[in-house]
């Protein structure tokens, strides 16, 4: 039977290193789904050390779209899977539509966020169909100020409420402070 982890926290907080700790300290073979862009220089050095950091033996998926598509074949050859992260995968699902967040209507920003919600329901399916590992890694949005501008406000809605789905439904959920993980459930 598959088992769910979330691990949340701010930004630099020690939530990657966190659960990459967890996925070492389990038997069997590593994959580790990446579902950042390398889109300027800062987000490639980004990725470059978070490549470092990772042992050489784990797989890496560079995916952020229809993830559920690919967990049956990467469970047949991995026993542990780290998914880095949730708010990128997000932000990349929101950006495949090509609107104007300035104006766009409720109705746009509720499909959107439907299509989203799809994608993480039908994830999770997937990995509940396996006997995997997996640990879900996502930043917690919201507990500063409210974003000045109207694209912010939609990515944090859209980013906690996914937040909030994918941790009622992870078996365990921890916060990592200052890089201090704490058990908020399970």
């Amino acid at each position: 039977m598959s088992k769910i982890i979330m691990v949340t926290g701010g930004a630099r907080s020690g939530k990657s290193s966190f659960s990459e700790k967890l996925c070492k300290d389990k038997k069997g073979k590593v994959a580790y789904i990446a579902t950042s862009i390398a889109f300027d220089e800062g987000m490639k050095d980004r990725i470059k050390k978070h490549r470092q950091s990772r042992p050489k033996n784990w797989t890496t998926y560079e995916i952020y779209k229809d993830i559920y598509k690919e967990i049956s074949e990467i469970s047949k050859v991995n026993d542990v899977v780290l998914l880095d992260c949730v708010t990128l995968l997000v932000n990349n699902l929101m950006f495949e539509f090509n609107i104007n967040w300035d104006s766009c209507s409720r109705e746009e920003i509720d499909n959107i966020e439907n299509y989203i919600q799809n994608q993480i329901d039908k994830l999770i399916d997937e990995i509940r169909k396996t006997n995997i590992y997996f640990v879900f890694v996502t930043n917690e949005l919201g507990m500063g100020i409210v974003p000045e501008n109207r694209l912010s406000r939609i990515y944090r809605d859209i980013a906690g409420r996914v937040n909030q789905k994918i941790a009622s439904l992870s078996d365990e959920v921890y916060l990592v402070v200052s890089g201090i993980p704490m058990k908020i459930k399970g």
